[in-house]
């Protein structure tokens, strides 16, 4: 397992999720904006919804760890 195939999981299963927005889930993966015009002027960091976004993913792991 390297960094890419954890960064794909974690990708993976917050989009299968339903619940957070592509946009929160790719600044969380520290990825850059592919359109260039949209990268100069959106500045959002997303931190609140980023926040709850990653508390639920501990949360995930720590029941997997649980077997539950």
């Amino acid at each position: 397992m390297c960094i890419l195939g954890f960064r794909s999981i974690v990708s993976t299963h917050l989009n299968e999720s339903g619940k957070w927005r592509a946009d929160v889930i790719e600044a969380a993966l520290a990825h850059a904006e592919r359109n260039q015009v949209r990268a100069t002027y959106n500045r959002a960091g997303y931190i609140a919804e980023r926040t709850a976004m990653m508390q639920e993913w501990v949360d995930w792991l720590d029941r997997l760890r649980a077997g539950r």
